[in-house]
């Protein structure tokens, strides 16, 4: 078996929806070996099928394969003496403690960092959180739309001045922060190899989206106001445009004053090459003629379908894209032939699609995928890696300290 990147590399993830389970997700498709250890009710995420606009069930369920593929699974009762002993008996042999529980819970649970050090001088323990640790809402459940989309900044920056904000999918601050939590976890393995010595890592919701929009953050200080109009952009050739055929794309030609002709020639305005009123993208701004010049080039893209913009740009080396949706990168060679988002076949004897991550090793090739399995599938046989005995493993289950296979729908 090829050597992967992360072999070797053992996580025990105790996390719930997107997030903090996509980070363990990521380092499973690097080879981790990834533990994941839910209570007796299971994580909440197995049944968001729903609210995603999907279907759910054991055999096929990427509501909640997005962010678990590749793992093992566990169930253990924490609030039992057996199941809290288990779970720190799988905490002896990991490398990585990974979790999206509030500090108070885990507290609560005896779990927290600062109960777990002094034990595990070289675990890496990594919490992802709403709001962070410092501040008045510490406590406060935070999700990708409070925390990261809203109170972040994001929604209020980024929407069309004057209308609604927009109306992302579900996750699209989650699946940033993973990558952030993820760096950070790999930053303190080194450490790790090298000191013997774990660490704690945390990235909060709110922080990253604040870091994400480093830009708007940094000259809205000098009187950049937020949100914008398209109508108003500093750079009309950095914009959205509709074509003819109802499409939108994006064009953009940061260069305008080298490149203002060229772009000119191809919207058939040959009157305005060398126009003095728009020619230079500092008088645009300086007399205020973006909303002018804008609407010239609303009107000319109106005129012609998509497919002509895209070849007529691409043929003078000029950035231009179509807003693709998800059923057209389906189709999309660039994303099919790079591996960016892959074919799967479940156990339901269906083939759906779903994105790898973007980080690729040339040591690893194309990464395994391997689909979720119903809660507590794996417990029994990770109890025994442990070193439980069978019948201890049985006293257990009576106990209610653990929990075997539960599929969907089963009563608690």
């Amino acid at each position: 078996m090829t050597d992967k990147v992360l072999s070797g590399i053992r996580i025990v993830d105790m996390t719930t929806f997107l997030a903090a389970p996509t980070v363990a997700r990521i380092m499973g498709e690097w080879g981790a070996d990834v533990i994941k250890v839910e209570p007796p009710k299971g994580d909440a995420e197995r049944t968001q099928g729903a609210v995603f606009n999907m279907p759910y069930a054991d055999d096929e369920n990427l509501g909640f394969d997005i962010s678990n593929l590749n793992k093992r699974f566990v169930t253990l009762n924490l609030r039992k003496e057996d199941g809290l002993k288990a779970f720190m008996k799988l905490l002896e042999g990991a490398d990585v403690f990974l979790t999206n529980l509030r500090s108070k819970s885990l507290e609560h649970l005896g779990i927290d960092y600062d109960s777990l050090k002094d034990r595990f001088p070289k675990l890496v323990y990594a919490q992802c959180s709403g709001y962070g640790e410092d501040g008045p809402n510490k406590n406060t459940a935070g999700y990708d739309a409070t925390s990261y989309m809203a109170r972040g900044g994001v929604l209020a920056t980024t929407m069309e001045k004057g209308t609604s904000p927009m109306n992302p999918p579900n996750g699209y601050g989650d699946f940033q922060v993973a990558m952030c939590l993820t760096a950070g976890i790999c930053a303190a393995l080194i450490r790790q190899a090298r000191t013997g010595k774990g660490d704690r890592i945390t990235v909060a919701l709110h922080h990253a989206a604040i870091f994400m929009q480093n830009v708007a953050m940094v000259s809205a200080q000098y009187g950049n106001p937020y949100p914008k109009t398209r109508m108003e952009v500093s750079n009309p050739f950095n914009n959205c445009y509709q074509t003819s055929d109802n499409r939108w794309f994006v064009m953009c030609v940061p260069v305008f004053n080298r490149d203002y002709n060229k772009v000119m020639t191809l919207l058939g305005r040959e009157d305005l090459l060398d126009d003095p009123r728009y020619r230079d993208i500092d008088k645009i701004n300086a007399e205020g003629l973006n909303r002018e010049f804008i609407s010239i080039l609303d009107g000319e893209f109106r005129k012609r379908p998509l497919q002509h913009w895209l070849d007529a740009f691409k043929k003078e080396d000029l950035p231009l894209e179509a807003c693709y949706l998800p059923t057209e990168i389906y189709t999309d060679d660039e994303a099919l032939d790079n591996d960016e988002v892959r074919k799967m076949r479940f156990p339901s004897g269906q083939e759906r699609f779903i994105p790898t991550n973007p980080v690729k090793f040339a040591s690893l090739g194309k990464p395994e995928l391997r689909p979720s399995r119903a809660q507590g599938s794996d417990t029994e046989s990770v109890l025994r890696e442990a070193g439980y005995t069978d019948e201890q493993i049985r006293q257990m289950l009576l106990d209610g300290a653990a929990a075997s296979t539960r599929h969907i729908g089963d009563p608690i």
